[in-house]
This record gives C-alpha cells, sequence and structure tokens, in this order.
C-alpha cells in the first residue's frame, strides 16, 4: 500500500470501481458514496440485505458536512476519532438510499495515515464496509478479503493485517443520548462515560 498504488486506488473509486482497504479495525470495502451505480455494485458484492453503508472520512470538518452533529455527536468525535467509532447522525446531504438510510448517515474517521490517504484522494469520504460476505466474519489481512470477494473487486491494498481485528462500534445520536448500535473495538463503558446510553440493540 504505497502512495503509488493509492493513487491508483483513487483513480478507480472516482471511476466508479470498488476497492478493498485495510483500515485500523477491519478491512474495508469501500466506492464513491455518492454514485449510485457503484454503490449498488457494493451491495451486490456483499450480498447486503438491509441497513446503510456508513462513510469514512478524514477528519470531522468533512462528517459535518455529510452529517449534521448535536452538541452529544460532537463530543463523542471529539474524544473518540480518529479511531473505531462509528457515528450515526441525521444527513446532511442528499445519498444514494443503500448508503444514507432513513435519513441517517453512519461516519467515521479511522486511525490510520495511509487509509486517511486514499479517503483525501476520493473527494475525502469513501464507502467504509466490511469487506466481506454479509453475515460472515470481517477480514483482517487482504488474503482473507481476496478468498471472499476477490472476484467482485477491482483493486485491493494490501496494508498487512489489522491490528485490531474488531470493527467498529456503532452508535445512532439521538436527542435523548445513544443508541449501541453495535458494540465493537471500543467499549459500551468508554462512551458511557461521555453520554447517556439510552438502550443497546
Amino acid at each position: 500500500m504505497d502512495e503509488g498504488a493509492i493513487r491508483r486506488a483513487a483513480e478507480i473509486v472516482s471511476n466508479g470501481g470498488l476497492v478493498a482497504y485495510p483500515t485500523d479495525t477491519v478491512y474495508g470495502l469501500g466506492c464513491n458514496p455518492f454514485n449510485p451505480t457503484a454503490v449498488r455494485r457494493l451491495v451486490k458484492a456483499k450480498r447486503r440485505l438491509k441497513g446503510g453503508l456508513p462513510v469514512l472520512v478524514d477528519c470531522s470538518q468533512r462528517a459535518k458536512q455529510l452529517g449534521h452533529f448535536n452538541p452529544v455527536a460532537v463530543q463523542l468525535a471529539n474524544n473518540f476519532w480518529p479511531g473505531g467509532l462509528t457515528l450515526v447522525v441525521p444527513s446532511a446531504l442528499e445519498f444514494p438510499p443503500e448508503v444514507s438510510s432513513e435519513g441517517l448517515i453512519g461516519l467515521r474517521v479511522p486511525n490510520r495515515e495511509d487509509t486517511l490517504q486514499l479517503i483525501r484522494g476520493c473527494s475525502s469520504s469513501l464507502v467504509g464496509t466490511s469487506a466481506n460476505i454479509s453475515g460472515m466474519p470481517p477480514a483482517a489481512t487482504a488474503d482473507e478479503v481476496l478468498t471472499s470477494l476477490g472476484e467482485e473487486i477491482d483493486i485491493v491494498l494490501d496494508g498487512g493485517p489489522c491490528k485490531s481485528g474488531k470493527e467498529s462500534t456503532v452508535i445512532r445520536v439521538t436527542g435523548e443520548g445513544c443508541l449501541i448500535l453495535r458494540e465493537g473495538a471500543i467499549s459500551v463503558e468508554s462512551i458511557s462515560r461521555w453520554c447517556q446510553i439510552v438502550e443497546s440493540e
């Protein structure tokens, strides 16, 4: 995953292609989140049936262009970004329906510099769903991605094994507090220090 490969991957994404890439949690599967054709192709590759697709961004300022952040969401972003927390907030822009589900968008800033370089090359936003068939374990290496999705992807960036191996924790921020949609890389206990946990799913 050198600079040349990152530039090539960003070019493929800009032309509607699919890229698999390492993050600070697990390997991600990405495309341009504003390209409906690319998004549908990604959903078909993953065999995903429901739910929105998270979007990775390179900084909190970019996240606030894509979603509406209330004070609780701002506080969580300040304390856990960059890192393994996906915040689900109201969408601020128009996305394909597979990305923004029920007017909500999941956003995250990953804590890995080469991943951030890739995102910057993709206009600072890139779909960041796990690079696996839905319902199967997430991929922690490029080889695992190739085994699962190799024929469906235009380019796989090999950045070595992902350190965490756990998917991000996903939180929906509401007016009442935080709804835990998935516990992963960051514990619910850590999150509860910064916001009121209203329910867990």
